[in-house]
């Protein structure tokens, strides 16, 4: 068995036997589902490295703790998923562009416009909604990524403003498409 379309609204569903158009789509449903975006920073052997992510979860109060996942094939996904501390950084609608710069390879990163406050264990973002210092408890290794689970030691909490989602391949605030 395959996949098979529902003919009342058109979705495609997979039998429980799995196929292998069972990653394709996975790629499909998680498109229609809106998360959160994030950048996630650590201290890399030659300095800063960064990338955005929209797999940042609240795992536990008890402890403080998150997870999120990286792949591994990119330079800075393997050392965020390598680092022994970490920063999440919960992003507002207004730094689409931001997230936009650290979801492609070649975007800029840690340049002066874009407002980092640096010190010697890692980085802040002042206009995030949060910036949260991690120290990985866990690494999952899942195919070509990797699942951390961090125990949340510190948060700095910035301006409260309208969530950054993202959806179906676009940045979004809630209830509106931004202006990416």
């Amino acid at each position: 068995m395959g996949t098979r379309t529902d003919v009342e609204t058109g979705a495609d569903a997979i039998s429980s036997h799995g196929s292998a158009g069972v990653a394709e789509l996975l790629k499909a449903a998680f498109r229609r589902h809106a998360s959160g975006v994030a950048i996630i920073t650590a201290m890399g052997p030659d300095g800063p490295v960064g990338l955005t992510a929209s797999s940042v979860a609240s795992v536990s109060t008890h402890p403080p703790a998150l997870s999120f996942s990286v792949l591994t094939s990119s330079t800075s996904g393997s050392a965020i998923a390598e680092a022994a501390e970490l920063d999440v950084h919960l992003l507002p609608s207004g730094l689409a562009d931001l997230a936009d710069a650290y979801g492609r390879s070649a975007g800029a990163r840690f340049v002066p416009e874009q407002g980092w406050a640096s010190d010697d264990v890692g980085t802040t973002l002042p206009e995030a909604v949060a910036s949260l210092r991690c120290v990985p408890l866990a690494r999952v290794p899942v195919g070509e990524s990797v699942v951390v689970v961090a125990e949340v030691r510190d948060v700095q909490l910035g301006p409260v403003g309208e969530p950054l989602v993202y959806h179906d391949r676009t940045y979004r605030t809630v209830g509106a498409i931004s202006d990416r």
